[in-house]
């Protein structure tokens, strides 16, 4: 009996552990506020890393790994890729959690991280030198390789084009474009796009401005939900911890409105 459980251990040791992989595919970009700084009440302050239950670690939640690995997800989701700024509680998890709350046959979510703190939307325009829309669907496109499929793109930025006229008057346009840009590089021209409406900003009239143009904003399969109003951290700029979740919940009921959402799984 003794040999016999060494042999069932040796056979154990020798056998690879099963490859992580999610069926069902969320893209996350933007800037801090999809980053995550919840928890942070200061910019690039210490977090407090106190975790909602909304945003735990879930075996049916993975996100992809700096280096293009699924992992098992977990707060904050972002530290890897907004790596020079202080990342904290974002609306990633919560959203995961309320699609599979909401769904609990939808199958495994992998959320792929992509979302830079204080970039403006030309820093997301394609050839851009900051090389973020690069770096985007370059995850993108390694996140299929375990042969997932891409549900939707999770988009939350805007604010640091509250800053210049000229930023805010032409944010309609550039955000339009981008949207345009990334359907055609990841050639999916039907793939789902969630924005967040702003909360926050530098300027207040400027953010109208920008607020309007992601209200106004005209696509095919494009959704907005609205964060005006949600209690931020005393920066006055980021979201607290309970308003990303809410934000991930609000993320997770748009989703879910979209038509064959749960499909071809």
């Amino acid at each position: 009996m003794f040999l016999f459980f060494i042999f069932v251990c040796f056979l154990a040791a020798c056998v690879e552990p099963q490859e992580l992989s999610p069926e069902n595919i969320f893209l996350l970009g933007g800037q801090s506020n999809m980053a995550g700084r919840g928890g942070v009440p200061k910019v690039n302050g210490h977090w407090n890393k106190k975790v909602p239950t909304e945003s735990s670690p879930n075996p049916s939640i993975l996100q992809l790994s700096l280096h293009k690995t699924w992992v098992v997800a977990h707060e904050p989701l972002h530290e890897e890729i907004d790596k020079y700024k202080t990342c904290g509680v974002g609306p990633g998890m919560p959203f995961a959690h309320e699609v599979l709350a909401k769904d609990p046959n939808f199958g495994v979510i992998g959320l792929v991280p992509c979302a830079i703190g204080g970039t403006k939307i030309t820093d997301w325009a394609k050839g851009s030198s900051t090389g973020h829309y690069k770096q985007l669907v370059e995850r993108a496109n390694a996140s299929l390789k375990s042969g997932g499929k891409i549900k939707a793109l999770l988009w939350y930025q805007g604010e640091s084009d509250t800053q210049q006229q000229t930023d805010a008057r032409l944010y309609k346009r550039r955000l339009k474009r981008l949207f345009t840009n990334i359907r055609a590089d990841l050639n999916s021209p039907n793939l789902q796009i969630i924005q967040v409406a702003l909360a926050s900003g530098y300027n207040n009239t400027l953010k109208e401005i920008v607020r309007a143009a992601q209200l106004g904003i005209n696509l095919p399969d494009l959704q907005t939900v609205d964060a005006k109003g949600l209690p931020l951290e005393q920066d006055h700029l980021h979201l607290s911890t309970a308003a990303q979740v809410q934000v991930g919940k609000m993320l997770a009921n748009a989703f879910l409105q979209f038509p064959n959402c749960c499909g071809l799984r």
